[in-house]
């Protein structure tokens, strides 16, 4: 091979490298004007925008939050890393939600159904116009007093007191008030030729025994 053969391949190497050259230089040029009235377009709406909070944005404002950015990375890891936390604890217990709440649903439209939440609500809206009414000094005494017919409730609660109450209640629903009428001393003689009313005598008499005590605890107390 001479030189003018290899003078002529070089050129020829030159030129295809020379085209590819000329190729991309084309597509960046048509990439270019392509872009052009895009970049056009975002320049104008970025200042259209940046106009629009001109007065409320400055720039040593943004310089202070990059310092301040700057300053508390750690504290901005660990609010990330916290954060990873309560979404780890979060995917942990959402099995639980998902078995618990439906339960929780049911027992209070159970309760609702059954009354219990307006009765709860009338007892807190009580509870408020006593607030309301009485002074705090009245609502301690009431409390103590209710602590006291707390303790008489519980004595009551034995079954002589209740079997008593329980047929005094009955007393009312017996007793014909339009056949009452005066008695002397020869007509108590003569009523208590009745063995209901000689029973009702002695019942009487069992109820003054038992009034004994109370008269028994007043003294104690003089």
């Amino acid at each position: 091979m001479n030189n003018e053969q290899r003078i002529l391949e070089q050129l020829d190497h030159l030129g295809r490298e020379i085209a590819v050259l000329t190729d991309s230089a084309k597509s960046l040029r048509e990439l270019r004007e392509d872009l052009s009235p895009r970049v056009n377009e975002a320049v104008k709406a970025l200042i259209t925008e940046l106009a629009e909070i001109e007065a409320d944005f400055q720039l040593e404002d943004l310089l202070a939050l990059l310092k301040n950015l700057l300053r508390n990375t750690r504290n901005i890891t660990w609010s990330v890393n916290q954060l990873k936390s309560l979404i780890d604890f979060l995917r942990t217990v959402e099995p639980l939600f998902k078995a618990t709440v439906p339960q929780a649903i049911y027992f209070l439209d159970g309760l609702e159904q059954k009354g219990v939440l307006r009765m709860i609500a009338s007892v807190l809206g009580a509870i408020q116009k006593i607030a309301e009414t009485y002074a705090p000094e009245d609502i301690e005494q009431i409390a103590d007093g209710m602590v006291q017919l707390v303790g008489v409730a519980r004595k009551l609660a034995t079954p002589q007191p209740l079997e008593l109450l329980s047929r005094l209640a009955e007393l009312p629903a017996r007793v014909d008030l339009s056949h009452a009428r005066e008695v002397g001393a020869f007509g108590m003689l003569f009523a208590l030729r009745d063995s209901q009313v000689r029973q009702g005598m002695g019942v009487l008499l069992e109820m003054t025994k038992g009034l004994s005590v109370l008269t028994d605890g007043s003294a104690a107390e003089g």
